[in-house]
């Protein structure tokens, strides 16, 4: 189905469909209880009206992921980037904002859950747009439906929320890469930019913890983690459902990746 119908823009097109699966809804109680006097085809209007209201939603749904994909981001970003990482080049750069997109599908797709950033690069991307107020929040709005209120950028430890949080980020980001996130072959985009651009104090990851010494102080970090039940005596959170996003109805791998994690190769070690 073609969804750019009448020519509107992403926000005007989803409000569209925010407003007519609650119209839908109201027209359809008021009718099966004001206008209709046999209850089977009151039932067959209510069934009728929540099942056109389901395909509307899904419509909502899959419009916004194609918002957090192709809607322009605002074009200051990648010179604030720059000055504070001046290793970046433009395209770098760029890519970083790419790795900003999968930490913003993987809040989306998780059912607009809590996600924690786990990499320092994007979160500074992340923090800049967030200084542009109403701009950030319009954004928000388009792509979520609210606000997306930041958190600093972690890695996993002794707070269960956040722990989940991270496994969101790390579950969605694979999926949005066609990469297993319980044995990766390699890193997704975001959990990836930090070792490849070497930032200063950043996270560094490999894909699989048999590929560090874990007690060698290198302050590397392994994906495999993420499916864990504990992570060196953390606080552990929804491990198994790698914070729930197992169950969030979407587990389905999106179909235009929104990363870029074979540029980065296996990511992580110093």
């Amino acid at each position: 189905m073609d969804l750019d119908f009448l020519h509107l823009n992403f926000r005007r097109r989803i409000a569209a469909l925010v407003w007519a699966k609650r119209i839908v809804l109201v027209v359809a109680v008021a009718s099966a209880f004001f206008l209709t006097r046999r209850w089977w085809s009151a039932g067959l209007l209510l069934a009728g009206a929540f099942a056109f209201a389901a395909t509307l939603n899904w419509l909502e749904a899959s419009l916004r992921r194609q918002f957090v994909r192709e809607a322009r981001l605002p074009s200051f970003l990648s010179g604030k980037l720059r000055a504070a990482h001046p290793q970046l080049s433009q395209r770098d750069a760029e890519l970083v904002l790419r790795g900003l997109r999968q930490f913003f599908m993987a809040h989306l797709r998780s059912g607009r859950r809590f996600v924690a950033m786990p990499c320092k690069v994007v979160d500074t991307a992340w923090h800049e747009f967030i200084l542009h107020t109403q701009g950030y929040q319009r954004w928000c709005e388009a792509a979520f439906g609210g606000m997306l209120h930041h958190s600093p950028a972690e890695v996993l430890g002794r707070d269960a929320r956040r722990n989940d949080g991270l496994r969101r980020s790390w579950f969605w980001a694979c999926k949005e890469e066609s990469i297993d996130p319980r044995k990766p072959s390699r890193l997704p985009l975001l959990f990836a930019l930090d070792a490849k651009f070497g930032i200063d104090n950043g996270f560094h990851y490999v894909p699989d913890c048999h590929a560090i010494d874990r007690h060698s102080g290198s302050g590397v970090h392994c994906g495999t983690s993420f499916g864990e039940s504990s992570s060196d005596g953390g606080g552990a959170g929804d491990a198994n459902g790698f914070g729930g996003s197992e169950s969030s109805g979407d587990s389905g791998v999106g179909g235009d990746s929104g990363g870029d994690g074979g540029g980065c190769g296996g990511g992580g070690g110093d």
